[in-house]
């Protein structure tokens, strides 16, 4: 009889052995391909999130809880707006150290009649930005007019078509790539959009601001520190004698996201050996319950004219297949539970979240699934040696 056919065979006569198996590779697998995954994209997320910020220093109103505030808008996307007097710029710009800064204005859109959805909009000043130009370089070289917006990749509007934003139609020209953060679901505009989008909520009866003029106060201000100049000096500077302004360091930001995602991938990998260990311990426990209750079949088909050769390759071809199933499954199930919900996963965690390209992704599948395969072959080789090495006629006479 062929192998592959009797062990075909073996595997569907045996239904709840063959199942647990099967599921065991399955949550070894997962458990392999989904940590890497997860812990990949994370990671990507907050290397998105350094190149976004691309500043030293940013400066907020001290009452938008600075790192707080800033944290909430560019990580989770939770919309938010707070506003200072421009002048600020002007007071930080003469501070020495100081190489460059732009500023930029937060504003949120009403969930109403008056505005298609509620999203985070984002001012910048396209002579002074140095932040959001070059994000956009591979998707917008233009220059923006009036009311033209760019929104982030997870907002369904399409190019070409337009946001009713407190009355105002702003029509998107460009569609931003992927961040992993909460800058995905924002809108971005000219300082000179923003501005008038305020005017058209105040016309409204939308109190975004009702104590300044629009063109009078900022949101943010991005600071590039000169080369030479210590960065916590110039912070200390702006934070002691500019009043009402606290000023961060981005770096800090990060850190303190990055301190998360260790926290958290360490978890990840603590979940990964735990799975795998467990899995290969179950293998080995079912592929030795295996060797004592097929002796009796194995001797039969020693009898029949099996070598101890063929009778190894039946059981490793067992081990292979349930394995390859497992790992097959084990892939799907992972991937239907990382990759699509990946904005649930950085909302529930609060950590920047891009997924891995297509080239990685294959590279972390095939790691497990070889990994999975190689482990059940591993646990089914002593299964292996017992059976195709059993005194084939003391095994007969014991059924006499």
């Amino acid at each position: 009889m062929n192998i592959n056919t009797l062990m075909l065979k073996n595997l569907i006569k045996r239904p709840l052995r063959t199942g647990v198996l099967v599921l065991t590779a399955a949550l070894m697998t997962a458990a392999m391909f989904g940590g890497q995954a997860a812990a990949k994209s994370m990671r990507n997320g907050l290397d998105s999130l350094e190149q976004r910020l691309g500043a030293d220093i940013i400066a907020l109103p001290e009452e938008a809880q600075a790192k707080t505030d800033l944290e909430n808008i560019l990580l989770q996307g939770t919309p938010g707006y707070f506003y200072m007097n421009k002048q600020v710029a002007d007071r930080i710009a003469a501070i020495d150290g100081v190489e460059k800064l732009s500023a930029q204005y937060f504003l949120v859109s009403a969930n109403a009649e008056c505005c298609t959805t509620k999203v985070q909009i984002i001012g910048f000043d396209e002579e002074s930005d140095f932040t959001v130009k070059p994000w956009l370089k591979n998707t917008y070289s233009g220059r923006l007019g009036d009311n033209e917006i760019l929104i982030g990749s997870e907002l369904s509007t399409k190019v070409g078509s337009t946001l009713s934003l407190y009355g105002v139609e702003c029509k998107t020209v460009g569609k931003l790539e992927e961040t992993g953060t909460g800058l995905d679901t924002a809108v971005y505009a000219t300082n000179e959009t923003v501005q008038g989008l305020i005017k058209a909520s105040q016309e409204k009866g939308i109190a975004v601001l009702s104590k300044h003029d629009p063109e009078e106060v900022i949101s943010s201000v991005y600071i590039k520190v000169k080369d030479g100049f210590d960065i916590n000096d110039v912070l200390s500077e702006i934070n002691q004698t500019i009043d009402g302004v606290q000023a961060v360091r981005t770096k800090s930001m990060i850190t303190g996201t990055a301190d998360k995602l260790t926290v958290f991938s360490k978890g990840i990998g603590i979940v990964t050996i735990a799975a795998c260990i467990i899995s290969a311990v179950i293998m080995t426990a079912v592929f030795s319950a295996l060797a004592g209750g097929r002796r009796r079949e194995f001797a039969v088909l020693r009898t029949v004219g099996f070598s101890r050769k063929r009778l190894s390759s039946l059981v490793l071809s067992e081990s292979f297949t349930v394995c390859l199933a497992g790992a097959l499954l084990g892939l799907f199930l992972a991937g239907v539970a990382v990759f699509p919900f990946g904005r649930v996963i950085e909302k529930s965690t609060g950590l920047p979240y891009l997924s891995p390209d297509i080239g990685a992704a294959a590279g972390y599948a095939a790691f497990a699934a070889v990994a999975v395969i190689l482990t059940g072959a591993l646990s089914s080789a002593w299964a292996a040696y017992r059976l195709s090495h059993a005194d084939t006629g003391s095994i007969l006479r014991e059924g006499d």
